[in-house]
């Protein structure tokens, strides 16, 4: 029996490294789901592209700046980025490999199918958290939109990265100057707090209204150097 057309579809559902993660179609939009969580869908995208316009503007005009995104989602930031020429090397990490999946033979092909063919863009299967402490690979600029914000994680390992030890390890990946960009569903002036304390300098928040609720929120600070 077919679902009713106000019922989301699952399209597909896999136990991946962490937990489960499922892949949904709610009418026109899809939706990622990871451990009974909602995570993000596409029926926007203003402010994961607002992450990478906002992290390419504090770089002040640095030439192709090379850009380490973590996590993939739906593909609006990657996508975002690679209509950008201005960016250099795009590196994006994923530790879920059903997501990447899903974009390289599924339904989100049809978002990034172009960005991934960008000779640019390099897909990293990892996990954020442990690749930002062991990389020896640096980047202008550090784009983060692996939970629903640095007080709402999908994983409670996912906790340590906002946290002085984990903004250290995001500070280290990044070249002197270079810009640390976080997504939020809210804002948080708590976590504005912690940037500054950890050294960041021109800590900022920009916001997206959204119809119901606080506004999602990108927070924005740059390593000195």
């Amino acid at each position: 029996m077919a679902a009713p057309d106000d019922s989301p579809v699952v399209l597909d559902r896999r136990e991946g490294p962490y937990g489960e993660v499922v892949l949904r179609r709610h009418g026109a939009m899809l939706q990622i789901i990871a451990n009974g969580c909602f995570l993000m869908d596409t029926s926007d995208g203003r402010s994961e592209r607002l992450l990478i316009d906002a992290a390419y503007d504090a770089l002040d005009g640095r030439p192709a700046p090379a850009v380490l995104i973590g996590g993939l989602g739906v593909g609006f930031s990657l996508a975002h980025a690679s209509d950008d020429l201005r960016w250099g090397r795009i590196t994006v990490v994923e530790r879920e490999p059903a997501v990447v999946d899903w974009h390289r033979a599924g339904p989100l092909s049809e978002l990034t199918r172009g960005a991934l063919a960008d000779p640019r863009t390099a897909i990293v299967r990892d996990d954020l958290v442990r690749y930002v402490n062991e990389t020896s690979d640096t980047f202008d600029a550090l784009c983060l939109d692996i939970d629903n914000g640095p007080g709402w994680t999908v994983t409670e390992d996912n906790e340590s990265l906002y946290s002085p030890a984990g903004l250290a390890a995001c500070a280290r990946v990044l070249r002197p100057g270079g810009v640390l960009a976080v997504w939020s569903a809210k804002p948080s002036p708590e976590f504005e707090g912690t940037l500054r304390n950890a050294g960041f300098r021109r800590v900022r928040t920009e916001e997206v209204p959204v119809a119901r609720g606080v506004p999602d929120a990108v927070h924005l600070g740059v390593r000195p150097g």
